[in-house]
């Protein structure tokens, strides 16, 4: 329950982290340094796929500084991962791609480190390589993992040879279907690898403590799972690696895998002293975790009206080396691909398969961004073909409340109506084409809020204040500030009287991580139990005192009220300190899935979304036609938040996912030839930057769930799903051509104009009655 309103749940209050941020004094996981401090260095493979012969370390351990040389000899191959344990923490026999890891060195300085790398001898038979997921598809092709039967995998997962992970959905009869359909389309769509753009790379500070207890410093997103996986890596219980997250400079799912905490607790246990890692712009490019690159294809069957009859389609991700969240993110797709659309027959399936590239991860909204290009740039075509207005199309085929999802799942609190209609009118929707090689774009989409568990410890001081401990990190999104505005809500607080807590495993509660869109939904739920739990000790610490009855009281103005007593909280904790050892609190959370029917999924980790968003994205864009250059004049975002909790961090959150979103829209790509990185730099990886985004205005739209705090749903993923299938559509509204590669560059739009890129697509080429 809720005591009297006291408005800080809802505002656009500054963030806790704010002042320490914007001062320099906020020490990040990079900054961070333990005394005597040595310096970690990975020796990486300069081959994709080969047969080790020797790695012969003999000069690099004799060069001055160097404290300690480890491989893959020194240590058991103990494989470990995410959903499949097929990854050790160097290459013992077989390099599978160019960056994996042969050897780590700890140094008095940097350059030492890289000096010794530099002496180490590596003699190497090149092995075939594949680099394209359909080739390694292919019968005959090669075995990038021959022993992956031994694998230890979750049990959900599918696999065989080179593929990772395999997941359906299906239902109605898609054949009948296609059969009676007016027109059916089909089409293919091909994206990208692209790097998460975190600020700060990863790094990490280890040392041990007698040997046997382990404390590890990180930037990571998940620090329970990296405690578990270095449990799994060291061979030791969980309850002797700490693990502590200082400031995080950026995230969005590139830091959810363990990144270089293994090299550096394994370098400090060699030389028994603190090692310091961190990556460098090449290393973070060849061989972090981004974004997986896609092949998809997308058949729909409609009737004379545009409606959907049916819908057919296959999801391949590229892995890379290791399976790493690849079986996830394909599957997760699929519900992307079915969209928020009425689809009575459908059949699904997406296949993540290995290739010798570097192994890939969770970017912000995994596979939503690609499965989103294919759904919507394909609604536009079949609307250009048959004639509709594409938001008119839209609207006819969209869900509504009480509909059912793609596994079968009662939607609820569905406001993906309102959000086109919104997004319509504010991008001018009446005048499409203003003018010659100007044109506007719309996409719409769904979301989930990720589960998982969160708990948060409360401890009420005495000067009135409430430190909130929680397992959730901070990545700059200012979820934990929007959690605590939803816990001094609850105990009738200013914000500014909430102390959060830095993460470390060993003193606060579990959280399941910082990772889709769930910590300011999932932490603020965990705080809405909390704060029960403290009111009710209060109110019973304060029944004693007065002898009144705990049951009338209630909290207002920091005070606990009863009758016409107003004792303050902080009265409240003296009192409790005196006779009881201070209030402490605990609350946990957890939003478990809707009812759906299993029958319609097979092998998917997340078959059904909890508390699904709802949004759509409008852009207005001009194409130079003599040049293929592309300019943004407007781009609009109306987002269903459910709530509200902090107005202007969701705003900054849609503000930078529609930043990411156009950087793998129209530029953002980790280009391969021949196994190879090619662009292993920020300078010819190209981000856009803040003279590259335009204008953007966010429209929020409040449809409250019925599990959120207050009715919030997720916020932090969404906004990068729809610019590149909005920006896609906006250049075929402008030139007639829909490039269906990402990235949209300007020269594939150059080559299309001139109808030299074969990945350009008239709808005319796409629809067969």
């Amino acid at each position: 329950m809720r005591a009297n309103r006291n408005l800080v749940a809802g505002q656009r209050l500054p963030r806790l982290d704010g002042a320490p941020k914007v001062t320099g004094r906020f020490v990040y996981g990079a900054d961070f340094a333990l005394p005597g401090t040595l310096y970690g260095k990975v020796l990486r493979s300069q081959v994709p796929h080969a047969r080790i012969v020797r790695i012969d370390t003999g000069r690099a351990r004799a060069m001055p500084g160097v404290r300690a040389v480890i491989t893959a000899a020194d240590i058991p191959a103990t494989r470990f991962g995410n959903a499949i344990k097929d990854q050790t923490v160097f290459a013992t026999d077989t390099i599978r791609f160019l960056g994996h890891p042969l050897a780590a060195i700890a140094a008095t300085s940097v350059e030492a480190a890289e000096q010794a790398l530099a002496a180490i001898e590596v003699e190497v038979e090149a092995l075939p390589a594949l680099y394209d997921p359909e080739a390694a598809l292919a019968s005959g092709a090669p075995l990038l993992h021959r022993d992956w039967h031994d694998y230890v995998a979750l049990p959900f997962i599918s696999r065989d040879g080179n593929v990772a992970g395999r997941t359906r959905m299906h239902g109605g009869d898609v054949a009948a279907a296609f059969a009676q359909a007016h027109r059916v389309y089909e089409n293919r769509f091909t994206t990208a690898l692209q790097h998460a753009g975190y600020t700060e790379p990863r790094a990490a500070s280890a040392a041990w403590d007698g040997g046997d207890t382990l404390t590890v410093w990180t930037n990571a997103q998940l620090p329970f799972e990296v405690q578990t996986t270095l449990a799994d890596i060291l061979g030791m219980p969980t309850s002797r690696i700490r693990v502590i997250v200082p400031g995080v400079g950026g995230g969005f799912g590139g830091k959810l895998r363990i990144g270089v905490e293994h090299f550096a607790a394994l370098l400090a246990r060699q030389c028994g002293r603190p090692v310091k890692m961190v990556t460098t712009s090449e290393e973070e490019l060849i061989a972090a975790h981004p974004r997986q690159a896609a092949i998809i294809t997308l058949k729909t069957g409609v009737d004379r009206d545009g409606r959907i009859l049916a819908r057919q389609g296959r999801v391949i991700v590229d892995c890379g080396a290791y399976s790493g969240s690849g079986p996830g993110t394909g599957a997760v797709a699929l519900q992307c691909l079915v969209g928020p659309y009425r689809t009575p027959n459908l059949e699904m399936e997406s296949l993540a398969v290995y290739t010798n590239k570097v192994p890939s991860g969770s970017f912000r909204a995994p596979s939503g961004p690609m499965a989103n290009f294919a759904v919507e740039s394909q609604m536009d075509m079949i609307a250009d073909d048959l004639g509709i207005d594409p938001l008119e199309l839209r609207l006819r085929n969209i869900v509504r409340d009480g509909d059912t999802g793609p596994a079968g799942e009662v939607l609820r609190a569905v406001s993906i109506e309102e959000c086109l209609r919104r997004a319509a009118d504010a991008i001018g929707w009446h005048d499409r084409r203003p003018a010659p090689g100007r044109g506007k774009g719309i996409a719409c989409s769904w979301w989930m809020t990720t589960g998982g568990s969160s708990g948060v410890y409360l401890k009420l001081n005495t000067d009135g204040s409430v430190n909130l401990a929680s397992g959730a990190v901070e990545l700059g999104t200012a979820a934990l500030t929007g959690a605590a505005q939803v816990l001094a809500e609850q105990l009738t607080l200013d914000l500014e009287d909430i102390r959060i807590a830095p993460v470390d495993t060993q003193s606060t509660p579990y959280d399941y991580g910082a990772q889709g869109s769930r910590t300011a939904f999932s932490v603020g739920n965990a705080c809405i139990a909390a704060a029960e739990d403290l009111r009710r000790q209060a109110f019973a610490v304060v029944a004693r005192h007065l002898g009144l009855p705990a049951d009338e009281m209630r909290l207002q103005g920091k005070c606990v009220v009863a009758g016409e007593h107003r004792v303050p909280l902080s009265e409240v904790a003296r009192l409790s300190q005196l006779g009881g050892g201070g209030l402490i609190a605990h609350g946990t959370a957890i939003n478990p899935p809707p009812a759906y029917d299993a029958a319609r999924v097979e092998n998917h980790p997340l078959p059904v979304w909890n508390t699904p968003s709802f949004h759509a994205h409008a852009a207005d864009l001009s194409v130079d036609r003599d040049t293929g250059e592309i300019t943004i004049h407007r781009y609009v975002v109306v987002q269903d938040v459910g709530y509200a909790i902090n107005p202007t961090y969701i705003e900054g959150q849609i503000e930078g996912g529609v930043s990411q979103g156009l950087g793998q829209a129209l530029s953002e790509e980790i280009v391969y030839s021949d196994g190879r990185v090619l662009n292993a730099n920020l300078t010819d990886y190209k981000m856009p930057t803040s003279l590259d985004v335009p204008p953007i205005e966010s429209i929020l739209v409040e449809c409250p769930s019925q599990a959120g705090p207050y009715g919030a749903k997720g916020v932090g993923e969404p906004p990068c799903i729809e610019p590149p299938a909005t920006v896609a559509n906006a250049i075929a509204a402008a030139t007639g051509l829909w490039v269906t590669s990402l990235p949209i560059t300007a020269e594939k739009v150059l080559l299309s104009l001139r109808k030299e890129y074969p990945q350009a697509v008239d709808h005319r080429d796409s629809a067969r009655d």
